[in-house]
């Protein structure tokens, strides 16, 4: 019988809506207070989200040339299995599958509940309804990776359309407004002032993320080295400029005091711009941002487990692909599965703790793979896919961009161990875990291979 293979059918448009659907969540609509707590002028908090897209739009272009490098399925796990060692790519999966992607998941399928349930006059547990709305986006994506990708573009261009009804409502509706460019600073530049910047750029950062996970579907691309470096570089940027234009109008309608006061902002600007009406508005495009972001998630993630189960260092069967819909059903109900067992748990936000310093662990790790792929090409007049060492995507600034953004990734890391200690060691107990796990099936693999 013939093997089953995955067939290649993202287009450019649908690469470029994944990797803004992986950015964009519910973050947008909400983390701007948690910004205007930590700096406390118009300037900084603007200058935050600023000086993060510039940050993200560095991350895009450095994976855009490692996926121009390796257009292959698994994407970063393919990276750093190649730049270092394949338990280095193994340890990132295994980190993904148990708390950076399912419990990021698991928060977000809650959240959207929350904000559709509001939209209901109906009473539910939001858990059950979270759970439902996971189960027909899993149930999508097993049924072929065009249409998983076709819903996910649906979603993120109605996530654009909220974003910018948001910007024009706040800007339209809300004639008074906030100073935007004074006062510069709340205090004379200093130490404590940079640490306080420091400190809102960690979950800037964090919003901002998310752009990598589309380099999890390369192998799944009709041209990937084409597509998918420009659909990075064109959707960080396109988020980029969503983000910024979101918090002008946050801090143009509320002011910083109140910004900082409200944890929920595009409600609050919302209700000033339209009343009622807004805040409802508002709710559905929160409820379709989630969607779409598990919706992206579903689609994506899933190809590191498969890449991993493929290279004999898991579960087998997780390698199975749909002789029908060609699709790694296996890895999607597996992801979706321990998604909902978080979610109905009640314990994912706990395990969000866990996931800031290994997500950033695994962000400078891959960042600093091009440093490793270039002094490898060096002297090397063409590698064994005829790419020469002046062909394809290269970083613009590199070295400087590219040590830029591991240096920051590492001292987010750093900045986690100091405040949260005990969440940090957690999720170090539990990225070690995988070592005995990943030699367990290593020498399964070599058992069967040379038996």
């Amino acid at each position: 019988m013939t093997t089953a293979k995955l067939v290649r059918r993202i287009g450019f448009f649908d690469a470029t809506m994944v990797v803004m659907g992986g950015i964009v969540g519910a973050g947008i609509f909400i983390n701007g207070y948690v910004v205007a707590q930590q700096v406390h002028t118009p300037a900084l908090i603007i200058g935050a989200w600023l000086v993060g897209g510039v940050l993200a739009l560095w991350g895009g272009f450095i994976w855009a040339e490692l996926a121009d490098r390796m257009p292959d399925v698994g994407g970063q796990y393919a990276y750093l299995r190649e730049a270092y060692h394949p338990a280095v790519g193994f340890l990132y999966g295994w980190v993904l599958l148990l708390v950076i992607q399912t419990g990021g998941m698991a928060a977000v399928t809650v959240t959207f509940a929350r904000y559709f349930l509001e939209l209901l006059p109906v009473k539910a547990s939001d858990k059950a309804v979270g759970v439902i709305g996971l189960t027909v986006l899993t149930v999508i994506n097993c049924l072929g990776v065009k249409l998983g990708a076709r819903v996910q573009s649906i979603l993120m261009v109605l996530k654009i359309v909220a974003i910018c009804g948001l910007v024009l409502a706040g800007f339209i509706f809300i004639p008074t407004a906030q100073p935007l460019l004074h006062p510069m600073f709340e205090k004379a530049p200093s130490v404590s002032l940079l640490a306080a910047f420091g400190a809102a750029l960690v979950p800037v950062l964090f919003s901002y993320g998310g752009w990598q996970t589309a380099s999890f579907v390369a192998g799944e691309m009709t041209n990937p080295r084409r597509d998918l470096p420009r659909a990075l570089v064109i959707g960080v940027a396109g988020v980029t400029t969503l983000y910024i234009s979101v918090n002008v109008i946050y801090v143009r309608a509320l002011g910083p005091v109140a910004l900082s006061k409200t944890s929920v902002p595009a409600s609050a600007v919302m209700r000033l711009a339209l009343g009622e009406r807004g805040a409802v508005l508002i709710a559905l495009g929160i409820a379709i941002s989630t969607l779409g972001f598990l919706s992206q998630s579903i689609l994506t993630a899933p190809r590191v487990y498969f890449a991993m189960a493929e290279d004999g260092v898991f579960f087998r069967s997780v390698a199975a692909v749909s002789q029908r819909t060609h699709v790694p059903v296996v890895a999607i109900l597996l992801q979706s599965l321990w998604t909902a067992v978080i979610a109905l748990s009640g314990r994912y936000e706990q395990i969000l703790n866990y996931v800031v310093s290994m997500d950033f662990l695994f962000f400078g790790l891959t960042a600093a793979s091009v440093f490793v792929f270039r002094k490898r090409e060096l002297g090397a007049a063409v590698e064994s896919a005829g790419r020469t060492a002046e062909s394809g995507f290269r970083i613009p600034g590199h070295p400087f961009t590219t040590a830029v953004f591991v240096l920051v990734s590492w001292l987010v890391v750093a900045n986690t161990i100091y405040r949260y200690p005990g969440n940090t060691f957690v999720g170090v107990i539990i990225l070690l875990l995988g070592l005995p796990a990943y030699f367990l099936w290593n020498r399964q693999r070599r058992v069967r291979t040379n038996p």
